[in-house]
């Protein structure tokens, strides 16, 4: 079973993690949500939530993780609390579900880069921009491509996973993790020779209104968009040597994700600025709208035939180190528990959930009774639509305030401290750090549960 389990490299986590928290959410709904909610003042309340109530609750979860050296189900068992360990199912079952459907909307990416290839190369005429929308429409409805991409992803993510910690996840995100960032630093260089740079950057920074609604966001986006609450960095922990210092890592996780998001806000807003008023009104919350509305703004701009394409790279590759670690809290918890050989239960899984989200794939229209099914009523359409309320609306946030709850009030301060310190030194923020986990961060994650129940408000 060791063997099989395996450890991080120096910056082995942090890279990791980070590149689990890196995804979507940075690139695209990041971006949106900040446009939506008039930008400076918006940023300001994220990035002060991001420190009060993302930072505490990842270095929780990493506490659990590398205390015991197990994944979450066995986490809790081996600190001797059953009964918690209700945190590591919840998680298991968040990432298998979250998984099956976030790997269809990433095989979407790969279509969208080869696409891109091909406008470049090809052109990009008025007649394809005419058309963005018909054309997405008839791609998501058709079966084959659905479910043709998504296996590819998840084709990708198992070989990746199959060789472990040291040689898959590591190995790769040693590789991506810079190129992505060298992608998102050439995009952004390049749109600071757009017309909409200078009025995209003053719309980010600079102080505005903020509503009771956008605070509300701020902090829903600052704890979702950190992987946290799904057993990702519970997992990714117990990887990790104690040799690392926890509150470093976890705090050069939480830098490296803020970074990318903005980094993609300049890209996005340069692009937006830089088109007529009434055409932003066209950048809306559906993703979507990155495969039916980016690719006319980005061809509209000097160098777009480079750009395009890049995009969508960089996209795949976010999706990518997201999805590797989805699959790795399922693989591991099988692992830990049932003793299951690495390879055996990486194709197993890797199967299982494949199989699981061709649901979703045949649900955004090519098969009626998936596409039209609401269980929840209004809340939800189809079972795409409907396991992404589920697991960002209910999974992720239950999850998120049982392990602030477990480390802050049962799991003994001696305790949390001693782990804290191995590879740190003393830390000397640890009362504020138990403060934030005791009383801050359950209020702030409980705001967003009864927003959900009692205001009708949606997180996917």
């Amino acid at each position: 079973m060791s063997q099989d389990r395996g450890s991080f490299g120096r910056l082995g986590f942090v890279l990791a993690a980070a590149g689990s928290a890196i995804g979507l959410g940075n690139i695209w709904k990041f971006p949106y949500m900040t446009y939506d909610n008039q930008g400076g003042s918006f940023v300001l309340v994220y990035l002060l939530a991001v420190i009060i109530v993302g930072l505490p609750i990842m270095m929780a979860e990493i506490v659990i993780g590398r205390s015991t050296n197990k994944s979450p189900v066995s986490a809790f068992l081996q600190l001797h609390h059953p009964a918690f360990s209700i945190i590591g199912w919840l998680g298991v079952v968040t990432g298998f579900v979250i998984l099956s459907y976030y790997s269809v909307v990433a095989g979407w990416t790969v279509h969208y880069f080869i696409k891109g290839v091909y406008w470049s190369v090809q052109g990009f005429t008025s007649a394809e921009a005419a058309t963005l929308g018909d054309q997405f429409g008839a791609f998501i409805s058709n079966p084959s491509a659905q479910i043709g991409y998504h296996a590819l992803f998840m084709g990708f993510s198992v070989m990746v996973v199959i060789f472990g910690v040291k040689g898959g996840i590591e190995r790769l995100t040693k590789i991506l993790m810079p190129v992505l960032l060298l992608i998102l630093l050439s995009l952004v260089i390049v749109s600071m020779w757009s017309e909409g740079f200078t009025e995209a950057m003053g719309f980010l920074f600079r102080p505005s209104k903020i509503s009771p609604d956008s605070l509300l966001e701020a902090v829903g986006h600052a704890f979702f968009t950190l992987s946290l609450g799904m057993g990702a960095i519970i997992t990714y922990g117990s990887y990790m040597t104690k040799k690392e210092s926890i509150p470093r890592s976890a705090a050069m996780v939480c830098l490296m994700d803020t970074l990318i998001a903005l980094m993609a806000c300049v890209v996005m807003f340069s692009l937006i600025y830089s088109v007529p008023a009434v055409e932003r009104e066209q950048f809306s919350s559906s993703i979507g709208v990155m495969f039916t509305t980016l690719p006319k703004l980005f061809y509209g701009l000097p160098g777009g035939i480079f750009l395009a394409p890049l995009f969508y790279i960089l996209v795949a590759f976010a999706a990518l180190t997201s999805t590797i670690s989805l699959l790795e809290v399922v693989v591991a918890f099988f692992i830990d528990q049932l003793n299951w050989h690495r390879v055996y239960a990486t194709l197993v899984m890797g199967l299982t959930i494949f199989a699981f989200g061709i649901l979703s794939a045949l649900s955004l229209g090519a098969l009626t009774g998936l596409s039209a099914w609401q269980p929840l009523g209004d809340k939800s359409k189809g079972v795409f639509d409907t396991l992404d309320y589920l697991a960002s609306n209910w999974f992720l946030p239950v999850g998120g305030i049982l392990i602030a709850i477990f480390v802050g009030w049962v799991l003994p301060k001696v305790f949390s401290r001693k782990e804290v310190e191995k590879g740190h030194g003393s830390f000397h923020l640890h009362g504020l750090w138990i403060f934030l986990l005791r009383f801050v961060a359950p209020a702030a994650i409980g705001w967003i549960v009864y927003s959900v129940i009692f205001l009708g408000k949606s997180y996917n």
